[in-house]
């Protein structure tokens, strides 16, 4: 099945690309300025508890490409998706779409969240004290309202 991309879509895909354009190339040009330790982990409060050096940033960037492209390879694939609702003749159009909305919304929100943890400890700075509430709101909130969606859909 082959879903097309609304501008919604379009839209949070350029938003994640951007983002991980704009961490590599900060990262090109301030790579001489990023202190030669940084922070490595932040506790659930945002303060700093861990550090190592600067090259260890490489890490969460070659960890939210993977991820990036990862979401991406199974986002073209709707044969992958565990839907949890029965798929019909009558509502597959619609909890396909949903559960790509899922999908994207997830990997824009995962983006931000590593663009963050690359940008902070690049610049030495703890994460701010809401970073991970929001964060783990967002992720949880956006799962909920689309599941809710895809549920009331199956009908």
């Amino acid at each position: 099945m082959n879903i097309k991309d609304t501008r919604a879509d379009t839209i949070m895909e350029y938003m994640c690309r951007i983002m991980l354009a704009g961490t590599l190339i900060y990262l090109i040009v301030c790579w001489n300025r990023i202190p030669g330790q940084i922070p490595t982990h932040y506790n659930a409060a945002g303060e700093i508890d861990g550090w190592g050096g600067k090259s260890m940033i490489w890490f969460t960037v070659i960890i939210v490409w993977v991820l990036y492209l990862g979401i991406s390879f199974v986002e073209r694939y709707p044969d992958l998706w565990n839907t949890g609702v029965k798929i019909t003749r009558k509502n597959s159009e619609k909890v396909y779409r949903l559960l790509k909305y899922l999908i994207r919304t997830s990997k824009l929100i995962m983006t931000a969240v590593f663009t963050a943890l690359v940008i902070f400890p690049a610049m030495e700075k703890p994460l701010p004290p809401w970073f991970t509430p929001v964060y783990l709101i967002l992720l949880t909130g956006n799962t909920v309202f689309w599941l809710i969606r895809i549920f009331l859909a199956r009908k």
